[in-house]
């Protein structure tokens, strides 16, 4: 029945994946490991807890020849130490691992193939590919339910098996840019520029959304991922510039207002 019931919330994975989406970047692997790591490690919390618990109701229940109350203890010592060390235990690792994952994940230290400055904006994204002098933009998606809705959101176009680095702005609020197969997702705050790197191994078409609450349309703001041979890549820029999409679109454009921007907006490395 539960899982029946988080099917209708989005697209399951594999349970040998804990149910994450697939993974298409070389770091997916490592999240996937991760949170299966922390499973185990909950469950089997909860079955010595639920275990100690059955035993304490079944070995200590009341008896009929029982009278009066059982002897009263204040406190014991060595149990209230090892509750209290063994938890703090638990979370020391799962600290450590997180934390080393993220430092890996994190790592933007190695020159990338494409960069990708992503602007979030209310409700909609902007893609500048820093370094090709052209954009893309999109709009306010219009949701009617039917099948080809996707096909009127804004797409980012990745090669495959190429370092890509995403540089993170906004133009309004908050935003969080999220692609589920890569597993990975950070925050877009205005005035601050967030990046993070992968490596797209799969090529096909995938969602994208913003993964944190930024106004009254935030379910509309989506996106596709289009990972594609290094050809039909090159080709998508063309396309670009063969439309007029040349420049980049800025963080100081307001909703009304959409001009090409001078590549002086696009934040550089440092």
């Amino acid at each position: 029945m539960l899982i029946a019931t988080l099917t209708a919330c989005g697209e399951l994975g594999d349970p040998a994946s804990g149910f994450l989406p697939r993974g298409t970047t070389t770091g997916a692997e490592r999240v996937t490991d991760l949170w299966i790591g922390m499973w185990i490690a909950a469950w089997g919390v909860g079955a010595l807890v639920w275990g100690l618990t059955i035993y304490c109701v079944i070995r200590f229940r009341r008896r009929k020849d029982d009278v009066g109350l059982p002897p009263q203890l204040r406190y014991n010592v060595p149990i209230e130490i090892l509750y209290t060390i063994v938890p703090v235990m638990m979370v020391g690792v799962v600290f450590y691992y997180t934390y080393r994952d993220e430092q890996i994940l994190m790592d933007s230290s190695q020159t990338p193939d494409v960069i990708v400055n992503v602007v979030g904006k209310q409700w909609s994204w902007d893609f500048n590919y820093v370094g090709e002098n052209v954009h893309d933009s999109g709009v306010q998606a219009t949701l009617t339910g039917q099948p080809g809705d996707e096909a009127s959101l804004p797409t980012l176009v990745l090669p495959v098996n190429k370092r890509i680095e995403f540089r993170l702005t906004s133009r309004d609020v908050i935003h969080s840019f999220w692609v589920p197969v890569f597993q990975q997702k950070l925050d877009m705050v205005p005035g601050n520029v967030n990046r993070f790197q992968v490596v797209p191994t799969s090529e096909g078409t995938f969602q994208g959304k913003c993964a944190e609450l930024c106004g009254a349309y935030h379910a509309t703001m989506l996106f596709n991922v289009k990972v594609v041979p290094e050809q039909e890549y090159r080709a998508h820029l063309q396309s670009l510039r063969d439309q007029g999409k040349t420049g980049y679109l800025g963080t100081d454009l307001n909703r009304e207002l959409l001009a090409p921007h001078q590549p002086e907006a696009i934040p550089t490395r440092g």
